[in-house]
C-alpha cells in the first residue's frame, strides 16, 4: 500500500513538473515575441538626435555643455526650434555661450525659444518677438492689478482721460504681452511685486499709440486670464453718462440729465445734475 502510494506521488509530482516547464516555454516564446515586435515597430518609426537639459536651468544661467544631452526622438514629432547638433547650439567651442530665458526642469526639450543667440545675454532683447519692440508702461497699485502681474502673463490696456467735456475710458489695447517689470525679465519670479514700470511687447505702430495715449491720459491695466485664450473683446468706451445710466436730452436749448428708476411698477425719470 505504501509502495503504491509513493508510485502515486511521484506520478503526480512528474506531471506537475511537467505542466510547469510546459507554461514557462509559452511563457517565454510570449516574451520572445513581444520583443521582437517591439524591436521591428522600433525599427519602422525613423529616430533622431536631439538636445534634452541634464539639470533644473534658471533665467539668466550660461548654457554649458553639461547642462545638456543627447537623446532619441521621434523624427515626425520634432518640435520647431530644436537644438540636433553640437555646431549650432555651442558654435566655436562655445566661446560665447546662450543664456536661459525659460526656466527647464531636468529631461527637458531644449528649443530656440528658451535659450538666447551665442553671446547674447538674457535680457529684454532676448525676449523680443521679430517685428516687435519693447514699451514701458507707468504703472502704481491701482493701475498694475496690485502688483500681480509678471513676465510672460496678457494684459488688457486702458485709457482714462477727458475728450472735450466728457471723462472717458477707453479700451486701446487687448492681448497684449508683458516681457518685464521694472528691470527683471525673469518668468520664475516667486513673490508678486507692486511696479512702478511694466514692459509690454507692441509693433512699431503701437508705441506711438501708447506712448500719445500715456501722455494725454492715464493707461491702466487688466490682467487676462492664462486660461483666457478664445475670448475676443470688442471696442470699449464708458464716460461718466454710460455709467451711472444718465440720459441726456435738450430742452430749450439747455442740458437735462435724468436717471430712470422703478417705482412699483412703473419707470420714473428724476432729474439730476449733468456731468461736466
Amino acid at each position: 500500500m505504501r509502495l503504491l502510494f509513493g508510485l502515486v506521488l511521484l506520478l503526480g509530482l512528474g506531471l506537475a513538473g511537467f505542466a510547469v516547464m510546459k507554461v514557462q516555454g509559452q511563457i517565454d516564446q510570449y516574451r520572445l515575441a513581444y520583443e521582437q515586435e517591439a524591436e521591428a515597430r522600433a525599427a519602422q518609426v525613423p529616430l533622431t538626435d536631439i538636445y534634452v537639459t541634464t539639470r533644473a536651468l534658471r533665467f539668466g544661467e550660461p548654457l554649458k555643455p553639461e547642462d545638456v544631452k543627447l537623446i532619441k526622438f521621434p523624427e515626425a514629432d520634432l518640435p520647431a526650434g530644436a537644438f540636433r547638433e553640437e555646431a549650432v547650439l555651442f558654435p566655436d567651442n562655445n566661446r560665447d555661450p546662450r543664456s536661459v530665458i525659460r526656466a527647464m526642469d531636468p529631461g527637458e526639450l531644449l528649443l530656440e525659444t528658451k535659450v538666447t543667440r551665442p553671446g547674447q545675454e538674457a535680457g529684454v532683447s532676448a525676449l523680443l518677438s521679430p517685428g516687435k519692440r519693447a514699451f514701458a508702461i507707468n504703472v502704481d497699485v491701482s493701475s498694475g492689478v496690485s502688483g500681480f502681474i509678471g513676465p510672460g502673463d496678457t494684459v488688457d490696456v486702458f485709457w482714462s482721460g477727458r475728450l472735450g467735456d466728457r471723462s472717458i475710458t477707453k479700451l486701446i489695447q487687448t492681448g497684449v504681452k508683458v516681457i518685464a517689470i521694472d528691470q527683471t525679465a525673469d518668468r520664475d519670479l516667486a513673490n508678486p511685486q507692486v511696479a512702478r514700470t511694466v514692459t509690454v511687447e507692441v509693433s512699431p505702430n503701437d508705441v506711438a499709440n501708447l506712448a500719445q495715449a500715456q501722455t494725454s491720459g492715464r493707461l491702466s491695466l487688466a490682467l487676462v486670464g492664462s486660461q483666457d485664450t478664445e475670448t475676443i473683446v470688442e471696442s470699449i468706451e464708458v464716460d461718466q453718462s454710460t455709467l451711472l445710466g444718465l440720459e441726456e436730452r435738450v430742452e430749450n436749448q439747455q442740458r437735462v440729465c435724468t436717471i430712470k428708476q422703478r417705482s412699483g411698477g412703473q419707470v420714473v425719470e428724476i432729474p439730476v445734475d449733468c456731468p461736466e
